[in-house]
């Protein structure tokens, strides 16, 4: 088993810890930069949209995780960002430009709802946030004249400095740059519990949270966007939402790593069930609703046996492994009353 002692602050806030996260995080960075080589150009798609759903997902995670906060419409930032960029992108602005405006609308946005959730939570929260969400979707159908209403708006590829992203290939690697930078920029923000004991004010700070969550979700809703080269407003309804917070919740709240893993999950599971049909009967294989009904399972599983989420799972695991024999069944039950502010690295 691994024991860090710190002698100093730099040590403290260094991304990698110990020179086995070097290994591994360069051994994945060697893997993601080959993948356009290793695998086929379907799966390679895939991988995109786990790499936009992890950006969407570190937001969500940073209100969720860090400040307590659920949001039940954070499909309506994603459609902000999207809508943003297919609209200023069709009057010839700069990708870059017409993404940074994407993401600046969606935090604007972001901090328009962050108000008034300062005076609700729980229960209410999620209910404001959802009613939120209705009206967004509702604005993307009826402002024809920007949004394209239900019949759609198209996407042409991204133009960057001369460039057009128009490949696969081309397009991973700007989807991959993206979610690094967020990434980093994730690791770099304090915990709720740091800011209270540095006499931050909490409540701006949580307003601020919705903004950055929105933000990394209108970067997102671009990419999404751009990906798809087609989107409409019932792709940003409540059933996106949902999903983008069971994708938080079965990653791991509160845990970088977990918006990654509950990206996987989201974004393969549809392949499982698909390919998991031809084995089942009919009943159950062709009957309408499996996919919800194998996500509702699988929700309430990790709910009431692991709360934790897959990296939280992880986390066991490895802590067995290092302590073995002397691993204990409780250890980690001694931590549930920090699981609400404190992230998991």
């Amino acid at each position: 088993m691994r024991f860090i002692f710190n002698t100093s602050y730099e040590q403290d806030i260094r991304l990698a810890k110990h020179g086995g996260h070097v290994f591994w995080y360069s051994a994945l960075a060697l893997l993601m930069a080959a993948a356009p080589w290793i695998i086929a150009e379907y799966w390679l798609a895939q991988l995109t949209f786990v790499l936009i759903y992890a950006i969407v997902g570190l937001g969500l995670m940073l209100l969720a995780g860090f400040t307590g906060q659920f949001s039940m419409g954070h499909a309506a930032f994603l459609g902000v960002g999207a809508y943003t960029q297919a609209y200023l992108t069709g009057l010839g602005w700069p990708f870059p430009v017409a993404l940074f405006c994407s993401a600046l609308l969606s935090a604007l946005v972001g901090v328009v709802v962050g108000l008034p959730a300062l005076r609700v939570k729980g229960i209410y929260l999620g209910i404001a946030t959802l009613s939120f969400g209705f009206i967004v979707e509702e604005v993307f159908a009826r402002w024809e004249s920007v949004t394209g209403g239900n019949a759609g708006k198209h996407l042409k590829a991204p133009n960057l400095f001369g460039y057009e992203v128009s490949s696969g290939d081309s397009f991973y690697f700007l989807c991959l740059a993206i979610t690094v930078v967020c990434t980093v920029l994730i690791l770099n923000l304090d915990s709720e519990i740091s800011a209270q004991s540095m006499g931050i004010p909490l409540a701006n700070y949580k307003t601020l949270s919705f903004a950055l969550s929105a933000a990394l979700a209108g970067v997102g809703g671009a990419l999404y966007a751009h990906k798809l080269q087609f989107i409409s407003p019932d792709q940003f309804n409540i059933i996106q939402s949902i999903d983008l917070l069971l994708m938080v919740v079965i990653g791991g709240l509160g845990s970088v790593h977990g918006a990654f893993l509950g990206a996987i999950f989201l974004i393969s599971m549809p392949q499982v069930i698909a390919l998991s049909k031809d084995y089942l009967p009919d009943a159950i294989g062709q009957a309408p609703g499996l996919q919800s009904v194998v996500y509702g399972v699988v929700l309430i599983a990790f709910v009431l046996f692991e709360p934790l989420g897959l990296y939280g799972r992880w986390l066991k695991i490895r802590t067995w492994i290092q302590l073995f024999p002397f691993y204990r069944k409780g250890m980690f039950k001694r931590q549930k009353s920090f699981q609400k502010s404190d992230r998991l690295k």
